[in-house]
């Protein structure tokens, strides 16, 4: 396994979860900020680019699934908006979560990433770290704007799942600066409509913050994502995800002064644990492999 893959994922997912950071800032609607963490981290991937003198890698038509991929996750950014106004955000984002484990499993009998019994124990702690995080807050009520909401939850973790897998069978030869301002350029475009008449929310002392959202959780941890799914199999950046949660846990930790009890530290504490001894056991089974050949 490439460690600088594992290390790109880890910072994926702790740049991921920076996004709650400025929507607390700035207290603006979230399809706001998903429009500007898309569509300014498309314009600092051009930025990337001049930098390097590689601006032809946007010009390149960057095929029909990374387009794809980009309206998967601007879709799927979405239906987590709308889950989290019909339902509780604990209930949202146990079930988004859900896809991480959900992608390793269909990427071993599709894709044929086989995924042993002890990587699959080791999502599953992983997973069980994170319901430990958000408590076991599960409450559904058929019939209620609750159910509705779980039913915009499953879907965006259904699209989650499908952005995983389609990125990790887009063309290598598509190189990941062209996919990751094409991910970026369309999911920026798909969120136009939503942030039409909301956008006289924003305001000059906004700016900063809003081009943090475009650069932090936007251009870098996006990158980093497609970076790291172009290189590791999906059992491995799924168990790396669930450093996003801590993430999240730890900033409104420490910034906010938000309280943690004892019950979400251990949570902490296993999916680092998982995401460590599963990053460890890869790297060793590599090294005797490469040992005997």
């Amino acid at each position: 396994m490439n460690a600088a893959a594992a290390i790109y994922a880890v910072l994926s997912a702790v740049l991921m979860g920076t996004i709650g950071i400025f929507s607390k800032l700035t207290g603006l609607p979230a399809e706001i900020l998903t429009f500007f963490r898309l569509f300014l981290g498309a314009i600092f991937m051009v930025l990337l680019l001049v930098m390097v003198g590689q601006v032809r890698l946007v010009r390149r038509w960057p095929s029909f699934p990374v387009l794809f991929n980009g309206i998967i996750f601007a879709t799927g950014i979405i239906c987590y908006v709308r889950a989290m106004n019909y339902t509780t955000m604990a209930n949202a984002i146990m079930l988004i979560y859900m896809a991480p484990l959900v992608a390793s499993v269909i990427a071993h009998f599709v894709l044929g990433e086989r995924l042993t019994f002890g990587a699959l124990c080791l999502i599953l702690l992983a997973f069980f770290g994170f319901g430990m995080m958000m408590e076991f807050r599960v409450d559904i009520n058929r019939g209620s704007q609750e159910f509705i909401g779980v039913c915009y939850a499953l879907l965006a973790s259904m699209l989650y799942v499908s952005f995983i897998l389609i990125s990790r069978i887009i063309n290598p030869s598509i190189h990941v600066y062209t996919r990751t301002f094409w991910q970026l350029f369309t999911g920026g475009c798909i969120m136009i409509p939503f942030v039409l008449f909301s956008m006289q929310e924003v305001n000059m002392n906004h700016i900063p913050w809003l081009i943090g959202v475009g650069f932090f959780p936007g251009f870098l941890a996006i990158l980093f994502a497609i970076i790291a799914l172009s290189r590791l199999p999906v059992a491995i950046f799924g168990t790396l995800a669930y450093m996003e949660p801590v993430a999240v846990v730890v900033f409104g930790w420490t910034i906010f002064q938000e309280t943690l009890n004892s019950l979400q530290l251990a949570g902490c504490i296993l999916i680092i644990f998982c995401s460590v001894l599963k990053t460890v056991k890869t790297n060793m089974l590599e090294r005797v492999l490469k040992a005997g050949t």
